[in-house]
């Protein structure tokens, strides 16, 4: 059963998000298009649905959400917030790309949760599948449990191949086929 603000959320990312071109990848792959999930989760009606599509999609027993920063600091951060309301508070932790370079040198940010908590590790987009990798490494050596990997896009390039060898699940909330045929219809 998907959430009633997805059609609206798909409807941001394509008007907002998504553009066609020339552009170079964080992968370094070239790309005939590219997606700024950026532009539709630090909006505050796709901070909100962002939340709250993500919320509905979590395993029950997710007791976390974390995500590499920046671009998941928005999303996890919107699911946090509308766990709250929901009254099904969830916490947030943000995954550094590098230790801090002072203080306790940490790769995480956010509250200490017990051992083996289940964190669900997410992202605004997916395309190699190698940053949300970093943050699961990163999250497993904390001593964290982390089984799902969860984005808002899937750009089909490897990313749910990788996590399924690395044993994770995977789930996003649009996949590029669905994202780049409603932006036609909006031209």
């Amino acid at each position: 059963m998907e959430h009633p603000n997805r059609e609206q959320l798909l409807d941001l990312f394509c008007r907002l998000a998504y553009k066609s071109g020339d552009f170079i990848l964080s992968s370094g792959q070239k790309s005939t298009y590219y997606i700024n999930g950026k532009l539709v989760t630090l909006h505050p009606f796709g901070a909100l649905w962002t939340g709250q599509v993500l919320l509905e999609m979590l395993p029950a027993e997710t007791g976390a959400v974390a995500g590499l920063t920046l671009g998941a600091d928005p999303i996890v951060s919107a699911v946090s917030v509308v766990s709250a309301y929901e009254n099904r508070p969830i916490p947030a932790l943000i995954v550094r790309k590098q230790p801090k370079g002072h203080g306790t040198a940490a790769w995480i940010e956010g509250p200490e949760l017990v051992p083996n908590t289940n964190v669900v590790v997410l992202e605004d987009v997916v395309t190699t599948g190698q940053s949300a990798l970093l943050a699961v490494e990163k999250l497993r050596d904390a001593g964290y449990t982390v089984t799902h990997v969860l984005t808002l896009v899937d750009r089909q390039q490897g990313g749910a191949e990788l996590y399924a060898k690395e044993g994770l699940k995977f789930g996003a909330v649009f996949n590029i086929g669905e994202i780049q045929n409603y932006a036609k219809e909006l031209h």
